[in-house]
């Protein structure tokens, strides 16, 4: 079950945590994976791990707040590989302040990457998923962009964005049996929540009712699952992964 041998995965954001650990758990299920980052060096060590460890992966470059930049993308896929099965929109960036102090570029670098980067990957990989007939479309969102949090108005935006973009996709592109799903993390391990503060972490794992912090891992197979024939009948839909955070 939930196997992706031949599949093609493009996945942004690749090049660590949330990002990475979904590129591996595609390639383990047997997709070549499309690794896709701003940053060479790291995009490049990622595949290469990857394709280390016995598995298949490809790095590539690219802004994805540049429309022009991934429709070259995924027309030089589209010419080596012949499709792209899976989409996977993780890339995001953050740049927290309060409101007040916000500037406009700190709202408009923060949605051009999280939204209109989104939005840039689903326009370009749209037309050749219709001509496959199908497709899976995966975007990861987070639990601010259900319930907001100071100091993040840019993100919340973005994040929440992101749930729109994938209900009114889902519904143009069905018929060409193609879905389009959202996860929304809760707290994951990162830099920035190890670094966290004894008590402040105290504070964090008493809102969650599992009682931990999640792992990156966590979202990669959910995923899987959304990305894999099994998830067949699912779209238009937003999945927390949260260890019980938000509960609707």
């Amino acid at each position: 079950m939930f196997d992706l041998a031949d599949k093609i995965a493009l996945v942004t954001g690749a090049s660590r945590g949330i990002g990475l650990a979904i590129a591996q758990q595609l390639a383990q299920a047997g997709a070549l994976v499309i690794c896709v980052s701003r940053t060479p060096s790291a995009i490049e060590k990622a595949a290469a791990d990857i394709n280390a460890a016995g598995f298949k992966a490809e790095a590539f470059t690219c802004d994805v707040s540049q429309l022009q930049s991934v429709d070259k993308l995924v027309k030089s896929l589209i010419e080596r590989h012949g499709r792209i099965d899976i989409l996977v929109n993780n890339a995001g960036i953050t740049r927290d302040t309060l409101l007040l102090r916000m500037s406009e570029d700190d709202w408009d670098t923060v949605l051009n990457i999280n939204l209109k980067g989104a939005f840039n990957c689903v326009k370009s990989v749209t037309r050749p998923m219709m001509k496959q007939r199908s497709g899976r479309i995966i975007n990861i969102s987070s639990i601010v962009g259900l319930i907001g949090n100071a100091g993040q108005v840019n993100y919340a935006a973005s994040k929440a964005g992101l749930i729109g973009l994938t209900k009114a996709a889902a519904k143009e592109l069905a018929a060409r049996g193609i879905t389009v799903n959202c996860i929304a993390p809760g707290y994951i391990e990162t830099d920035m929540t190890t670094n966290l503060p004894e008590k402040s972490r105290e504070t964090l794992l008493k809102q969650i009712p599992l009682g931990r912090i999640g792992k990156a891992q966590d979202i990669a197979v959910m995923v899987h699952f959304l990305a894999s024939d099994e998830a067949n009948y699912i779209t238009g839909q937003t999945f927390t992964v949260d260890g019980g955070m938000v509960m609707n």
